[in-house]
C-alpha cells in the first residue's frame, strides 16, 4: 500500500502545471516516478513469491529461549515503560492544577 501511494504521488507530481514550465523540475520529477514504479512492481513481485515476511519478527525473539535474560530485560523494560507512563500523567495532571503548597510538592516529589 505504501509503494502504490508513492507511485500516486509521484504521477500527481507529474501531472502538475508547475512541469510544464521548469523543465529540470520535469526531468526530477519523471526521475522519481520511474523510480517509485520501479519500486512498486519489485515490492508486488517479493509479495507474489512471497518472500517478504507477514509479520516481521524482532531479532531478540528467536533468542529468547537461549538467553532468558533477556526475556526479563523485556519485561522489567515494559515496567517500568508503564510506570513512567502513569508517573507522566500524574505530573501533568499535578501541572494543569493550581499552583498552591501541596501542590507543588508533589508536583517536584
Amino acid at each position: 500500500a505504501m509503494s502504490k501511494s508513492a507511485v500516486k504521488i509521484s504521477s500527481d507530481l507529474l501531472s502538475n502545471p508547475l512541469c510544464e514550465q521548469e523543465p529540470g523540475f520535469l526531468e526530477m520529477v519523471t526521475a522519481f516516478d520511474t523510480a517509485m514504479k520501479r519500486m512498486d512492481s519489485f515490492n508486488q513481485e517479493k509479495v507474489k513469491r512471497d518472500i517478504l515476511p507477514k509479520a516481521p519478527s524482532p531479532p531478540f525473539c528467536r533468542f529468547s529461549s537461549v538467553f532468558p535474560s533477556l526475556n526479563m530485560a523485556v519485561k522489567r523494560r515494559e515496567q517500568t515503560l508503564q510506570d513512567y507512563k502513569r508517573l507522566q500523567s500524574k505530573v501533568e495532571k499535578y501541572e494543569e492544577k493550581e499552583r498552591t503548597g501541596p501542590v507543588l510538592a508533589k508536583l517536584h516529589q
